[in-house]
């Protein structure tokens, strides 16, 4: 006959620690209190019957306590309250509990931390719970996958008592079985192996991402039902098939941890504070990227992949990596990509970030000169130059920053500077306040001598531009002119009494109009400011030789 079980949930007694202690019930020798959450009371010749740890402890508690009833605290206890409850009608039912794959490993942990083994009693909770799961072959996956789903609850007895590998064991042979071509082993179609034994584990053969990226999808079948996993759970799913953090170097599972990180992003529990549980799998996902490179991600592929990364405290080590990849394509982005919203100095884009790209691409491309490295750099020295424009307007952009972007790329790397002093002029309108000296140091990023003649003659009209600078871009001009042709001879420049003179003797033109007059005072200073020009040029050119 089943004993029915004495102690109610809705009316547990209080805590030890509370100045009154309830009544027992009837038959009810011991109180157990599970986490402090709730409390059992109960008879304990039936605990002790199939218990073999709860014998001994009740023997040490009898020893130091003569008082009948017993009170015992179990603060870690496999499952908390939901754990020894099942064990307790298991105890209470002779012996017996209708196992199934939704409680087995819970039971099988309850049975461990209580000893309850055939030392104890024949056909005890622990022999029962090894007998179900030897038949764990034959679960379907979806059984599979919910008993892993809840070693949650107990996850560090599940892990300390194998069964977490028993069960991703098995989790691994069902992904296999779906695979036609299965890309983690080196076993062949024919191969025994094959049916008895397929893991998700690793050969001595190396697949090459070019390889992999032919016979898989982007996206397995078995993605959606693992990414309902906590993150603990994946961790040590990876560390099973031997794929976590540095060991990562298999595409399917980099593809995966991608789909996975990128569905719990969203998430709004995903805050500071618990995005270091997604920490080490997005560690393992940025050595997976590293592995395969740009092989298989694009420059907007990696870019969404450090997005995604860094929500999850990614590690140094492995953002420069991945900030590697990114910066050897730099030449793939476009304006839009480069403009990531900033978080430091009140910049409103991330400038240090771009800065590091951009070292990152001439460290890969800026020693090598042939056609191709030196295409790649000129396109990215054109995307930079419309990045400086962009940037420009912010108040909270220093100098200092301008200019570590500007100088970043080599002086090789741009045919023309228009689009610098198109930036610097940006700047100096969106800073009214800066002085010449300041100015001056903005300026000095330009390489004169790559300056169109019409960027020239706006600079040396520009009035926010320091004198002195307008005069290095207009001499820099001069240079290209050839020396004989800066011969002027001023014997050659007519006189202004002369042009008067000229048109009071042709008497066609002579007619006292307003407007001649005044056409020739123009020409008279026009004159007047050619000369004195070409002296200051001469004395300029001068000093160059």
């Amino acid at each position: 006959m089943n004993q029915p079980l004495p102690f109610e949930n809705n009316q547990a007694p209080p805590s030890p620690g509370g100045l009154e202690v309830a009544a027992m019930p009837k038959h009810c020798d011991l109180q157990i209190y599970i986490h402090d959450e709730e409390a059992f009371l109960l008879d304990k010749k039936f605990l002790t019957k199939y218990c073999g740890r709860m014998k001994q402890i009740l023997n040490q508690e009898k020893r130091g306590c003569h008082n009948k009833n017993l009170s015992i605290e179990i603060n870690d206890f496999p499952g908390g309250p939901e754990g020894f409850e099942l064990v307790s009608r298991f105890c209470y039912n002779n012996g017996k509990i209708s196992i199934t794959v939704s409680n087995v490993l819970i039971l099988y942990c309850c049975a461990l931390y209580l000893g309850m083994t055939e030392d104890v009693f024949s056909n005890n909770l622990l022999q029962q719970t090894q007998t179900f799961l030897e038949g764990i072959c034959y679960w379907t996956w979806n059984e599979t996958l919910m008993s892993l789903k809840s070693c949650e609850l107990f996850y560090t007895y599940a892990d300390s008592y194998g069964l977490l590998e028993k069960i991703i064991f098995a989790l691994q042979a069902k992904m296999a079985q779906n695979f036609d071509v299965n890309p983690f082993t080196s076993s062949s179609p024919s191969s025994p192996e094959i049916n008895s034994a397929k893991r998700l584990s690793y050969s001595t053969h190396v697949t090459t991402p070019k390889t992999i990226k032919s016979t898989l999808p982007s996206k397995a079948w078995w993605f959606e039902d693992l990414a309902t996993l906590p993150p603990k759970i994946i961790e040590k799913f990876l560390v099973t098939i031997g794929a976590y953090k540095t060991d990562n170097n298999n595409l399917i599972v980099t593809r995966f941890l991608l789909h996975y990180l990128k569905k719990v992003t969203p998430a709004r529990d995903v805050n500071c504070k618990s995005s270091s549980n997604y920490a080490g799998l997005a560690e393992t996902a940025a050595y997976g990227v590293k592995f395969v490179g740009n092989n298989t991600f694009s420059f907007k592929g990696l870019f969404r992949v450090l997005r995604i990364f860094s929500r999850f405290g990614m590690s140094r080590d492995c953002r420069i990596e991945i900030e590697k990849l990114i910066g050897g394509v730099l030449e793939e982005a476009t304006l839009d990509d480069l403009l990531v919203s900033g978080h430091h100095m009140g910049l409103y884009y991330d400038v240090t970030f771009v800065i590091r790209l951009i070292k990152q691409f001439v460290d890969m491309n800026g020693s090598d000169y042939d056609v191709v490295s030196l295409q790649k750099l000129k396109k990215v020295g054109r995307l930079i130059d419309k990045y400086l424009a962009e940037i420009s307007p912010d108040q909270n952009l220093k100098i200092s920053k301008f200019l570590a972007v500007a100088e970043c790329l080599p002086d090789y790397a741009r045919d023309c500077f228009d689009g610098v002093y198109r930036a610097i002029d940006i700047y100096l309108q969106a800073h009214p306040m800066l002085t010449f000296v300041e100015s001056s140091r903005l300026c000095g990023c330009l390489n004169y001598s790559k300056l169109s003649f019409e960027a020239c003659k706006d600079l040396a009209k520009n009035h926010i531009i320091p004198p002195r600078i307008a005069m290095q871009a207009l001499i820099s001009q001069q240079k290209k002119i050839p020396q004989s042709d800066l011969a002027i001879d001023e014997s050659e420049i007519m006189n202004p009494s002369q042009i008067i003179l000229y048109y009071d003797k042709t008497h066609s033109f002579l007619e006292e109009k307003e407007d001649r007059r005044l056409h020739l005072e123009k020409m008279q200073r026009r004159v007047r400011e050619l000369e004195n020009l070409c002296r200051e040029m001469k004395v300029q050119i001068s000093r160059f030789h």
